[in-house]
């Protein structure tokens, strides 16, 4: 195959079907290895029945982040929630984490400070350990790994391919305000680009910021779940945006699913941003990302343990694999959920 096609190969593979061909050319050797490639972390057998949950993020300058309205700080501690939200969608405790920081000479001492400064802070409100990583240079700005480890017994981990018929299909939080957040700041950033002297125009707008900057994972979730005698049938956390991750536990699961817009959770600020930029709210919701939130199935048995909570929204269902994994829109029309659209089909919805 020659360079050409190589590339065109890599711009229409999407990101799960390129880990499905690593995961089939990868054996698996050592007894320590639980289970590898192909969840949100891979888990390892080290002593009795506890086991150790790994897993790795990366984060470039350009692709994920952008320096001209990301602070550093902001950076650092963003690194480590979207890490450590791995670990607790397997239903796991992290505990340590090591990050490796690749970056250009036209940072400084006191800027390594600053991010570093982030990691600390989220670390000591999410009691995690920083102990080690690499610090190395680089040719074109920053580029920052985590590696998160965390615990958990062999019976209370939870894996994306759990989900069973019937199962309750909930997640965390609200849904769209990182994304919307981002469409926020690109806008002053242009602005910005084009008149220097004009002050970017984001008071009152503090929440969809927040969560596209410094954003939160949930980690009161596990303390519920215990507290219930709960144990989810299968989890992610919504990092890629909720249909991709709808669709990869359905995958994993070789089931079906069926959501509905209606009880999609979106905050009133982020439907007011998206009135702003005409985007609906539902497309926020379904292809945003960065969001962090829990999504995760429960056996309908367990309903009444969790009918009245307020940490998340049952907002559809799991069914047969032959039925499609699809929304049910405000006007009762049923549309696919499609990780690789752009979602134009669900703009009048």
């Amino acid at each position: 195959m020659d360079g050409k096609n190589t590339a065109e190969q890599v711009v229409t593979t999407g990101k799960h079907e390129i880990i499905d061909i690593i995961k089939n050319k990868t054996i698996i050797k050592n007894p320590e290895t639980f289970f590898g490639i192909g969840d949100d972390a891979a888990v390892c057998n080290f002593a009795g029945d506890e086991k150790t949950v790994i897993s790795t993020d990366m984060f470039a300058e350009g692709i994920h982040f952008d320096l001209t309205y990301t602070p550093l700080k902001h950076l650092g501690y963003k690194v480590v929630v979207a890490g450590i939200s791995d670990i607790y969608a397997m239903n796991a405790i992290p505990v340590q984490i090591t990050v490796g920081l690749a970056i250009s000479k036209r940072f400084g001492v006191a800027q390594i400070e600053e991010i570093y400064d982030g990691v600390a802070s989220a670390c000591e409100f999410y009691g995690v350990d920083l102990i080690g990583g690499d610090l190395t240079s680089s040719l074109t700005g920053i580029c920052i790994s985590v590696t998160s480890i965390g615990k958990a017994n062999a019976e209370d981990i939870v894996y994306r391919h759990g989900a069973k018929p019937t199962d309750l299909l909930c997640v965390t939080g609200d849904l769209g305000a990182a994304y919307i957040g981002l469409q926020l700041l690109e806008r002053e950033k242009a602005v910005f680009e084009g008149n220097p002297n004009k002050q970017p125009q984001l008071d009152g707008y503090d929440y969809i910021l927040r969560r596209q900057l410094k954003p939160e994972t949930h980690k009161n979730l596990l303390t519920f779940f215990k507290k219930k005698d709960i144990k989810p049938t299968s989890m992610t956390d919504i990092s890629a945006g909720l249909a991709s991750e709808i669709i990869s536990i359905c995958k994993e699961s070789s089931l079906g699913c069926e959501i509905f817009e209606e009880r999609l959770p979106i905050a009133e600020e982020t439907e007011k941003m998206c009135r702003e930029f005409n985007i609906p709210p539902v497309v926020a919701a379904l292809n945003g990302g960065e969001d962090y939130e829990m999504l995760f199935t429960i056996a309908l048995k367990n309903y009444e343990k969790i009918k009245d909570n307020k940490l998340f929204s049952i907002i559809g269902s799991i069914n047969a694999a032959d039925k499609g994994t699809n929304i049910v829109t405000r006007d009762g029309s049923i549309l696919p959920l499609d990780q690789n659209s752009n979602l134009a089909m669900y703009e009048n919805i």
